[in-house]
């Protein structure tokens, strides 16, 4: 399973998103956080910042919606360019037609779980499912600390895509850096969303090299990835 590095633009300066997409070169996708202010305690961008990034850079834009009604909204960020769109388990009216929708519509069809929901009930949607996240921090603000609690999680998550032999990506989002990157790779996750060990870096391509070189390391002696 190949490593990927997805900078948040959460931690990026948002008068310059366009030169700060440039900055990560080296990146699989850039990660947009989407809050309403209601889901989450913090409100961000919408569907014409979307656009204009779609625009303005050659990464591709993976999308990660913390807003109520995403059954309602998801599709239009496929729309504005979009080509990965995760919505809230805990938000999501229909998490199944929704994902189809998402799909239908040309993109990447992902779901993210907050710290306190857990992974088994929705074992049975997976096959339906290009991505899950696993949120590592509660959901709202950038630069919170990793929660290790969360790796067992991570942990059985893995387990259940190998248990169906689906080629899930499996990403980690909230407190991913250097410090935390190889246990989260080592748990099972292949997928990484990193913000301010990025973006507060002084060089942030270099910040996106150095951390997938520590997930690569990690993912080579994995139980999980050998097992693969």
């Amino acid at each position: 399973m190949a490593v990927q590095i997805n900078p948040s633009i959460l931690s990026a300066d948002f008068a310059r998103l366009a030169d700060e997409a440039k900055a990560a070169e080296g990146a699989d996708w850039l990660h947009v956080d989407v809050m309403d202010n209601h889901f989450v305690p913090n409100l961000t961008l919408g569907v014409p910042v979307v656009e204009s990034l779609a625009r303005a850079t050659d990464t591709p834009l993976d999308c990660h919606l913390m807003i109520e009604d995403p059954d309602r909204w998801a599709p239009q960020y496929v729309e504005a360019g979009a080509g990965s769109v995760t919505f809230h388990a805990e938000a999501a009216a229909a998490p199944v037609r929704l994902a189809r929708e998402i799909r239908a519509k040309g993109a990447r069809a992902s779901m993210a779980l907050k710290p306190g929901t857990p992974i088994e009930p929705y074992e049975d949607l997976l096959p339906e499912l290009d991505m899950l996240l696993i949120m590592t921090v509660e959901p709202g603000f950038g630069g919170q600390a990793f929660l290790d609690i969360m790796l067992p999680k991570i942990r059985r998550t893995r387990e259940l895509i190998g248990k169906h032999g689906l080629e899930l990506w499996l990403q980690v989002d909230g407190g991913v850096s250097a410090a935390t990157i190889e246990r989260c790779a080592e748990a099972g996750a292949d997928v990484f969303v990193a913000g301010s060990a990025v973006y507060g870096a002084k060089d942030p391509a270099e910040a996106v090299r150095a951390l997938r070189t520590q997930a690569e390391g990690a993912t080579a002696s994995a139980a999980w990835a050998c097992d693969h």
